[in-house]
């Protein structure tokens, strides 16, 4: 596979440098195209970030025959060179979404390789603000024409770049979750783990009702039984319940987050016992009222790491205990930042430097 560069001289980026980002407000330069035809993917081209010229009956917009990925470029603290966060396990996950949506796989190398270029291309996008960091969207669509009902035989590949701030502001002491009783995210035998647009859309009405209640996510629950946890908003979530960490197991319904798998293995360095099963809403509603639900925290690259204060669930509120050390979402938090930026030891090869 070659990378062409077809650049720009001018830079958006002086009109967007005192802006407040926020989140997906702000886009790079460049863009990263590559196309499957002829049942092989082509050569990749970053050019100019411009709308994508896509037939009206496209598979993927027609059918839902997408997938995506979501990862960040930091820049480090004290030496300024841009480093990923586990791009293979986001490669790992856009292969299993591939042959879950029957989109041809996309080999793991190749795809570090094309971020790798437009992180090397958009370096000065990365912001220098600790917690900030160039948000990655690698995208696979189906773009071919067509009204039945089958795989595509054409795809592209996109991958688009935004300066963006934390998900969540520092201020904000946790979030209120709702737990949701009616709506599902996802169903056994659905595409749950896969990350695929059409996993989204579903959830924006339940989302916005959430909101005009005053709940900052909604947790998601089971599909059959609507009695045990499974996310929060676009986050894994975590039980600190006594001296074990729990958090929903990977059965199918829940999205492998790499946030997720980068907690436990702190979590189990730490010593701290942590165990991965299903954790119902009433464990839940009895270890707040024993005081023994000592934290909950939602992680998800987007987030980092997050506190949740309390759960709405039918008519009761499920609160943690308050706590007067450190708390584990706070330490799991810093710990990732300062690996992520470069300010601590990476002891688990986790961090790939852009040179």
């Amino acid at each position: 596979m070659r990378i062409n560069r077809v650049l720009e001289k001018s830079s958006g980026l002086q009109s967007v440098i005192d802006q407040d980002l926020g989140f997906g407000n702000v886009f790079s330069d460049h863009m990263l195209v590559r196309e499957w035809a002829d049942n092989a993917w082509g050569d990749a081209t970053i050019r100019r970030r411009a709308a994508l010229e896509v037939e009206p009956t496209a598979l993927g917009i027609q059918y839902g025959q997408s997938v995506f990925e979501g990862l960040k470029a930091y820049r480090g603290t004290h030496d300024e060179v841009a480093r990923l966060f586990r791009p293979d396990r986001n490669a790992a996950r856009l292969e299993a979404s591939c042959l879950r949506l029957c989109i041809p796989r996309l080999p793991a190398k190749e795809f570090i390789d094309c971020i790798t270029e437009i992180v090397s291309v958009e370096s000065s996008w990365i912001p220098r603000y600790r917690g900030h960091a160039l948000y990655l969207r690698p995208l696979v669509f189906a773009n071919e024409g067509h009204l039945a009902v089958r795989p595509s035989s054409r795809y592209l590949f996109v991958i688009t770049a935004a300066p963006v701030a934390p998900y969540f502001s520092s201020s904000t002491p946790g979030l209120r979750l709702k737990a949701e009783g009616r709506f599902t995210r996802a169903a056994m035998g659905g595409t749950g783990a896969a990350k695929t647009s059409g996993n989204y859309a579903p959830t924006l009405q339940p989302m916005a009702a959430a909101s005009q209640d005053g709940f900052d996510q909604i947790l998601w629950l089971d599909a059959q039984e609507h009695a045990f946890a499974e996310e929060a908003g676009q986050m894994n979530v975590f039980f600190r319940i006594g001296d074990e960490v729990v958090t929903p197991e990977l059965s199918g319904t829940i999205l492998p987050g790499i946030t997720r798998e980068s907690v436990i293995t702190l979590l189990e360095t730490w010593g701290i016992k942590t165990r991965s099963r299903r954790v119902s809403m009433r464990e839940l509603a009895d270890a707040s009222r024993s005081g023994e639900l000592l934290e909950i925290f939602g992680a998800g690259t987007a987030a980092v790491v997050a506190p949740v204060t309390s759960i709405r669930h039918l008519d009761e509120e499920i609160s943690v205990a308050p706590q007067a050390e450190e708390s584990l979402a706070e330490r799991l938090r810093e710990t990732l930042l300062g690996i992520q930026h470069g300010e601590i030891d990476d002891p688990y090869d986790w961090v790939v430097p852009v040179l």
